[in-house]
């Protein structure tokens, strides 16, 4: 283990060694330097995901469809994500990193395209699931090849930069979105893309090292697809995403389109548990989850999905629906979030390294929490300033939550086993949030009980205390996650150098 974790920190990216070994609590420039080339083309896929977001209206309008057909747009494109993602273990390990990443980023560019042409709601549809196949390869090979290159060392520092898109994405993804809705044609949204995946193909193919796996040697076999796996893991998360995306409605999870899919879900992902477990290479080994850093962290980004990504829901509807403003005056109202994010960033990555994801993965949450409560009160006449303020902190707290998590997931393994738990952790992410929107979405079409503006603002309040509750609930589970004690005994094993051959002993047979 240590071996491979030295010889992938003198590669880097570049392929050229570093003159001396970087300290352990900091991030080597040859990582550095593989991060900031997969975060050019995995924003990509960030804006692309929070741009069409605010746009299905539009969409629906310019293409002559119903908002339920223009919303596939958005559910076909998460559930070719979902089926995408296992496969990356496998790909990974048959044709190496770079190979796939830019394969990866070459379908999510096509698909980028042929979205922007499309001649209706069906072949946009189409096209966003090519999009999505995509997108579901880029994001769990890119914090795998990140966090191989960084070998065990200054995990919360280099976490940072895994974590960069999804902090630019919500700050200009509904400023662009709505920009373009306002002033121009739909078709723009995808032509965004093209930039960052044309840049991120030219940069991946100059200097990513070549990490091709070597020919098998003979009597041994290439990795092999783990199809019998794949057919049960693969449609278990789509399916169990259709059921909650189709949760979000005054039925909420009583009725057949919801109840179907998840019970067939939750049976097949049951069922891939049970063969993986028996299975000697199965295409993710779920038994991850019984070590601490990979189980606890994928609780914890399971049921961040309702106070995170279910909050998330909530605040543009909030300014959309009772304040009444438009789609661009509504993400400009959710900059300052965006900012407190990217601000706590440069702080929580250093402090992990320092003192564990636990106790700051607390605190975020409590600040997620506290920063949720005024919007329990609000109503159309609230004083924006002040709202501003609260969103800067509860975007404090949201860094200060999403980086240690996404670290503790990773403390303590080896090269071979990251990419099993990049698998874990983003489907535990995807399923949650997916779940966490799906019941606030339930409780809040419930809690609009009559009608007028009363009933509305009733309504939101009540989602918000949800939202609030669900965060506090995410902080008791946090005391799981690796402590400072953890953390610095991983990072002193990581940093250690391979251990000497063991001598060979020699008999005098004289």
């Amino acid at each position: 283990m240590s071996g491979d974790r030295s010889a992938n920190g003198a590669r880097g990216a570049g392929g050229a060694a570093p003159a001396r070994a970087p300290a352990p609590d900091k991030v080597d420039p040859q990582v550095l330097r593989t991060a900031l080339i997969l975060v050019v083309g995995a924003l990509a896929v960030v804006f692309d995901t929070t741009i069409v977001s605010v746009a299905l209206h539009e969409l629906a309008v310019g293409l002559h469809t119903s908002v339920s057909t223009i919303q596939w747009v958005s559910t076909g494109y998460m559930l070719a994500l979902g089926v995408a993602v296992p496969l990356s273990t496998w790909a990974l390990a048959r044709f190496g990193g770079k190979r796939v990443w830019m394969a990866a980023l070459t379908v999510f560019l096509v698909g980028s395209v042929g979205s922007s042409l499309a001649w209706n709601a069906g072949s946009l549809i189409g096209w966003r699931v090519v999009q999505g196949l995509g997108g579901g390869l880029m994001l769990p090979v890119m914090t795998t090849l990140i966090m191989q290159a960084a070998g065990g060392r200054a995990l919360g520092r280099t976490t940072t930069w895994v974590a960069l898109p999804a902090l630019f994405g919500p700050i200009l993804g509904p400023l662009v979105g709505g920009a373009i809705i306002t002033d121009l044609n739909w078709r723009f949204m995808f032509w965004v893309n093209v930039p960052f995946c044309v840049a991120g193909l030219i940069l991946a193919g100059r200097h990513l090292a070549d990490d091709t796996p070597p020919a098998p040697s003979a009597g041994a076999a290439r990795p092999r697809l783990d199809v019998r796996g794949l057919a049960l893991l693969a449609p278990g998360i789509a399916t169990v995403i259709l059921g909650l995306s189709n949760a979000g409605s005054a039925d909420g999870f009583g009725h057949t389109d919801v109840v179907a899919p998840l019970t067939a879900g939750v049976a097949l992902l049951v069922a891939f548990t049970l063969y993986a477990l028996r299975h000697r290479d199965p295409l993710v080994d779920v038994r991850l989850l019984t070590a601490r850093s990979v189980g606890s962290s994928s609780s914890v980004l399971f049921l961040s999905g309702f106070s995170l990504y279910g909050a998330m829901l909530l605040l543009p509807l909030y300014y959309q629906e009772v304040r009444g403003v438009s789609a661009l005056s509504a993400g400009l109202m959710l900059v300052p979030q965006g900012v407190g994010t990217l601000v706590s960033r440069q702080i929580v990555g250093p402090l992990t390294d320092r003192v564990g994801a636990r106790s700051i993965a607390v605190v975020g949450f409590l600040v997620v929490a506290a920063a949720t409560v005024p919007f329990s009160f609000v109503d159309a006449t609230s004083d924006g300033r002040l709202l501003a303020l609260w969103l800067l902190i509860r975007g404090i707290g949201l860094g200060a939550v999403t980086m240690p998590v996404m670290t503790a997931a990773y403390v303590g393994l080896d090269r071979s086993q990251i990419p099993h738990s990049s698998v874990l952790t983003r489907t535990t992410q995807q399923i949650g949030g997916s779940f966490g929107t799906a019941v606030l979405a339930v409780v809040l079409e419930r809690s609009v009980s009559g009608t007028g503006e009363g009933a509305l603002v009733s309504g939101f309040h009540t989602a918000f205390w949800w939202a609030t509750g669900f965060s506090l609930v995410a902080t008791a589970l946090c005391v799981w996650l690796p402590g400072r004690a953890q953390v610095h005994a991983a990072a002193a094993r990581a940093a250690a150098p391979p251990a000497p051959p063991a001598p060979v002993e020699v008999t005098d047979v004289r």
